[in-house]
């Protein structure tokens, strides 16, 4: 099956997920009644770098005929036809208008011909549950997909079945998407951009992909123009389920040259393979469960891997990000070194923009600790925009909030207040509840020296 995993982010700030309720209020923190309304974001306005038709090629194979665990998938599977999908349980207020944007664009840039009907028997189910009934089934999961089921009791019935096994599928005709009712609008956002794009495409996710998200770094979290590629071919007519990976591959390069005519350019130098223990590494360094000694030794392998492999790419710059994630609590000048190691490592590709937008939030919030307004300006404001492009209300409201502490270091007060005061109703739909953003607005207050208790 696949599933969205718990893996935050940005963490200066105990990551873009909702803090627990505490901590000492100040001049930051608003009365009950004023928090402004929530904010949301239109049609997504996608950057759209150049994208090589070879490398759309051997993404596309890697991406459609393996899992996440390694196995090989002997087939090619989508949906043939149209597509209905209705949304059961008991959604967040603001789930019906993210899917109907997202269906839109799948519909106009995918050319997936998709629906939303009230019918049970659609082809795809969107139930909404609780957090906690989803990690009674899957303990690390934030949401999931499964094939050949409609409900979540339906599933446990049958989730060691054939049925249910994504290796035995030839064609997809009925699936469910699980995801949070009680999460923050853009963490249910996010499941649902995430498991649908599975639900109709690939089941595998590659680390070696800055732009997209199908990688399980998490960074992007709204479906990019490489994705809308992707899902374009897996439902051009020049496919279809129960192909082989060599007829697939047969196909593809005629089939890239006339959705992405500008993708001809001349060959690219093949990424090297990400080792399986590398990718443990990670998920052992960022996710759940791990001690903190088991950490800091998974995240320090990570970074040796990636430099023995003369890695220069993304991947390289995700290990010293999560060494710098791990070594933030205990020795923060040594963690400020892994950051900008990670941002020089992402600065160089365009593609990575977004990247360098949770890494510029860690490095600005060490100068705010540190006093130096000037400096956390500086950091904070090139990137401002790729979070807002990108449609990350959580990554969009923390730099604000880190913004508006360095303009208060500055002695800009009103500025300060007018940014404060914008980054709420983002933080409303990146947060969710009213104590979660008044604790991340505590949080990032108390970076300020002068909010620090004596």
């Amino acid at each position: 099956m696949r599933r969205r995993l718990i893996l935050p982010l940005i963490m200066v700030l105990n990551a873009c997920t909702p803090v627990t309720q505490g901590g000492i209020a100040s001049r930051a923190v608003i009365a009950d009644s004023t928090l402004p309304p929530m904010k949301t974001f239109g049609r997504a306005q996608i950057n759209r770098p150049a994208i090589a038709n070879a490398d759309l090629v051997r993404d596309f194979l890697d991406l459609s005929f393996q899992m996440e665990s390694g196995r090989e998938l002997p087939v090619l599977t989508r949906f043939e036809g149209p597509i209905t999908l209705r949304l059961t349980g008991a959604p967040p207020p603001t789930l019906a208008a993210d899917l109907g944007a997202l269906l839109g664009r799948l519909r106009d840039e995918a050319g997936i011909e998709i629906t939303s009907v009230a019918e049970a028997e659609a082809n795809i189910t969107i139930q909404a549950v609780s957090r906690a009934e989803i990690r009674r089934v899957l303990p690390q999961a934030a949401c999931f997909v499964a094939p050949n089921v409609g409900s979540l009791s339906e599933f446990r019935k049958a989730r060691r079945s054939p049925r249910t096994n994504w290796a035995l599928l030839e064609t997809r005709t009925r699936l469910a998407i699980f995801v949070p009712k009680d999460a923050s609008p853009q963490e249910a956002r996010d499941c649902l951009h995430e498991e649908l794009a599975q639900a109709l495409g690939p089941l595998n996710d590659l680390y070696r992909l800055p732009n997209s998200v199908f990688n399980d770094d998490n960074v992007h979290t709204v479906l990019t123009n490489f994705d809308m590629l992707i899902l374009r071919a897996t439902y051009d007519p020049q496919l279809r389920s129960g192909m082989t990976r060599a007829e697939v591959a047969r196909r593809l390069p005629a089939l890239f040259a006339r959705l992405n005519p500008a993708g001809q350019t001349g060959p690219r130098p093949r990424p090297s393979a990400t080792p399986q223990e590398w990718n443990t590494a990670i998920q052992t360094a960022l996710g759940p469960g791990a001690s903190a000694s088991a950490r800091r030794a998974a995240a320090a392998e990570a970074v040796s891997t990636a430099t023995r492999l003369g890695w220069q790419d993304n991947r390289r710059a995700f290990a010293h990000y999560a060494m710098g994630r791990v070594l933030q609590g205990t020795d923060p000048n040594a963690a400020q070194r892994h950051y900008t190691t990670a941002d020089r490592f992402y600065a160089r590709s365009p593609s990575t923009r977004l990247h360098r937008a949770y890494v510029a939030a860690q490095l600005a919030a060490y100068e705010i600790v540190k006093g130096d307004g000037p400096r956390a300006l500086r950091l904070i404001d090139p990137h401002i925009e790729a979070a807002r492009i990108s449609q990350n209300a959580a990554l969009l409201a923390t730099l604000q909030l880190l913004r508006a502490e360095a303009l208060t270091l500055e002695g800009r007060v009103d500025e300060a207040r007018r940014v404060r005061l914008d980054s709420l109703g983002w933080a409303r739909y990146g947060f969710g509840p009213d104590w979660a953003v008044r604790a991340k607005q505590r949080e990032i207050s108390m970076l300020n020296p002068a909010n620090t208790p004596v």
